[in-house]
């Protein structure tokens, strides 16, 4: 039977600002160009899941304004079903400003505008289809307690619950044990550790990579029952089932826009666990070589690419460091 990705996340309009370095305080600088395009990383990852041959579903919100068409046009093309993406009437769809510097690094400011408007009711429409062997992905835009409940609901149903922690949240009140998969990264790492108390030591996940990392992503994954993927740019990512602990190098490659990396990493990771996909190592090996095209690219959803784009790059993917197996939580 065929399976879905359910997205429960936030849909903005992007603002990407080029320049040459990221003002200090107090500081204006001059933008070389300017692109409005559609993201928000709830869009993202499901743009990148579809791209990756999944059938995606989104469930979000919309402000009436002529970004929320650019948006919706936007996820329709890449064949997103959006048929649970509300217009909420009375607000902005949500904004971002992007600045990205020279090397391709980023800095983002965030007006959640319609994404605060998804209630639990939005969610329990949206997810009433899914089932057993469906997946639903969760991020931390729209409001932590509909988040969690979307957890809860998706469980409820059978389906595998995949939480991209981004932003790092601020408390613990989307860290259940509702959560098959945690994606974050050393950032988001580090604060997660920190609510949920496992850390891997002074230095913890947001210092040194490797050995601190592993610790850090196989304490968490203990505490939260949940398998912990933590990327950490071009060192690669760390994933765990159990008391093994898998590194995944990352690709290298010459980055101008980072924005939608992440999101295309995490999508990619959906779309592989939702076609049933147990190997993780081999998954986030796929989807560290689509991020790697993506960092290549300007724009968020414009930059993810389609499966049959990432062949090449992830011909030169090394392998991991061992075999993970991903089992979920009944």
């Amino acid at each position: 039977m065929p399976t879905t990705v359910f997205v429960v996340g936030s849909l903005n309009a992007d603002q990407l600002l080029e320049v040459p370095a990221f003002p200090a305080a107090g500081e204006t600088v001059l933008a070389s160009d300017v692109l409005i395009t559609a993201g928000g990383k709830g869009g993202n990852q499901a743009v990148a899941a579809a791209r990756a041959g999944a059938a995606v579903v989104m469930i979000g919100a919309l402000g009436d304004d002529a970004h929320g068409v650019l948006v919706r046009g936007a996820l329709t093309e890449s064949g997103v079903d959006t048929g649970w993406v509300r217009t909420a009437d009375g607000t902005h769809t949500g904004t971002a400003v992007v600045a990205v510097e020279a090397g391709g690094e980023n800095r983002i400011i965030v007006a959640s505008g319609a994404n605060a408007r998804l209630t639990r009711q939005d969610v329990e429409a949206g997810l009433a289809g899914a089932a057993p062997g469906d997946l639903v992905l969760l991020q931390l835009e729209t409001p932590v307690a509909v988040v969690a409940h979307a957890a809860r609901f998706a469980k409820e149903r059978g389906a595998t619950v995949v939480l991209n922690a981004a932003p790092a949240p601020a408390d613990n009140g989307c860290l259940t044990t509702d959560i098959d998969v945690l994606v974050v990264n050393q950032v988001e790492m580090r604060a997660v550790a920190e609510l949920v108390g496992a850390g891997a030591g002074p230095g913890g996940a947001g210092d040194v990579p490797g050995t601190d990392v592993a610790g850090t992503v196989l304490a968490t994954s203990r505490t939260l029952n949940c398998v912990v993927v933590c990327t950490t740019g071009a060192d690669g990512a760390y994933v765990n089932v159990g008391d093994r602990v898998a590194h995944i190098p990352a690709v290298q490659v010459t980055a101008v826009d980072t924005t939608a990396a992440g999101d295309t990493y995490t999508g990619y990771l959906a779309a592989a666990l939702a076609r049933g996909e147990t190997d993780l190592t081999a998954a986030l090996t796929t989807a560290s070589a689509a991020a790697a095209v993506t960092v290549t690219r300007r724009g968020a959803m414009a930059s993810v690419p389609y499966a049959h784009e990432i062949g090449p790059v992830a011909a030169h993917a090394g392998p991991g460091t061992d075999s993970t197996q991903l089992t979920t939580k009944g």
